[in-house]
């Protein structure tokens, strides 16, 4: 069995391809451009290149910016233009990593594809929880589909980020990027207004600032400017701290108020993308809507490929166009889907 491993550059691919080779498999070392590949990214193909060559490894290097701006980029933009907050990074190791680049995988000869992801993959082909609590990546993975997920293999599943840059050292490897962005990969700077602003879309305009009796109370310069929860950046000076607690696309209105509208007891999601069948989950699941957010207790009622969380105390409301990943007690990934 051959196995391609995504090489991105950085310590945890690196240290993924390293560990299979190790441990006997046949692999191969396989870059994506993601992005038009400019001068500053041939140069990391150039390192990356050479690395594999010095310890043996084949080394592949194709460019898949066309189909990633397609797929990955436009559908980003549209969402913001109708009033949701994305998350490119599950959509992208959905259509991306474990889709369009499994191809190319399988057209130089692999029959699996490794990434670097804090993830782990029981026999079954069950996605479990990263052993490092502090990098899990299960959440971003939840997306993707489960006969995509049994072809993939996570080295780094049971290891702790912090051991790392030992293991490389104590192996003689240099990664050509040290420093990793934990941001969007195409926003330079994290900017993702200006990002907008850039792609030559046409982006909605000022609406009214309402409290959640419909008062308005000032204007907004455009919804996609705008999260739920943000607090800074509203510029309506009030007698209490405002939050943004909604955002209707269908009015154009943004829907401030005080912190305590920000508790949800419930979510719906569309588009669920089953890991485990619905019989086999427990009575009780744990949610997760957001990354950086620990799991929370909650009851699902599934109709279809849509399922409504209901919560069994109140949590930050849920964002729309995030997605909302379950988990069984044990760390098991159930679903994810996308919160409307």
């Amino acid at each position: 069995m051959t196995i391609a491993v995504a090489v991105s550059g950085g310590m945890d691919s690196l240290l993924a391809l390293a560990l299979l080779r190790e441990a006997g498999h046949a692999v191969l070392a396989l870059h994506a451009h993601f992005l038009a590949p400019d001068g500053r990214q041939r140069l990391l193909a150039q390192a990356l290149d050479g690395l594999c060559r010095d310890i043996g490894v084949p080394f592949h290097a194709v460019d898949l910016s066309a189909r990633f701006r397609q797929q990955v980029i436009a559908p980003f933009v549209h969402a913001y233009v109708s009033g949701l907050t994305p998350n490119p990074c599950a959509g992208c190791n959905r259509d991306m990593k474990f889709g369009l680049l499994f191809e190319e995988a399988a057209r130089l000869g692999a029959d699996r594809i490794a990434t670097g992801h804090y993830a782990r993959l029981k026999e079954a082909g069950e996605l479990i929880r990263g052993a490092d609590p502090a990098k899990d990546q299960s959440y971003f993975l939840t997306l993707t589909p489960p006969q995509a997920l049994a072809r993939a293999v996570f080295p780094l599943g049971e290891w702790r980020k912090a051991d790392v840059p030992a293991a490389l050292a104590a192996r003689g490897l240099a990664p050509p990027l040290p420093s990793e962005s934990q941001e969007i990969c195409f926003i330079p700077g994290d900017d993702y207004r200006a990002f907008l602003e850039a792609q030559g879309v046409a982006l909605p305009g000022e609406g009214p600032v309402v409290l959640p009796d419909g008062r308005e109370i000032g204007r907004h310069q455009g919804l996609w400017r705008y999260t739920i929860g943000q607090r800074k950046g509203i510029g309506i000076a009030w007698s209490e701290p405002l939050y943004v607690l909604d955002k209707r696309a269908d009015e154009n209105a943004l829907v401030v108020g005080p912190k305590s509208g920000l508790d949800a007891l419930d979510c719906r999601v569309r588009r669920m993308n089953f890991l485990v069948p619905p019989g086999d989950w427990p009575s009780t699941v744990l949610a997760q809507t957001c990354y950086r957010q620990r799991p929370r207790p909650a009851r699902a009622q599934i109709s279809g490929a849509e399922m409504t969380l209901v919560f069994e105390s109140p949590v930050p409301k849920p964002t729309p166009g995030q997605v909302a990943a379950v988990f069984d007690g044990d760390g098991r990934a159930l679903a994810g889907g996308i919160i409307t």
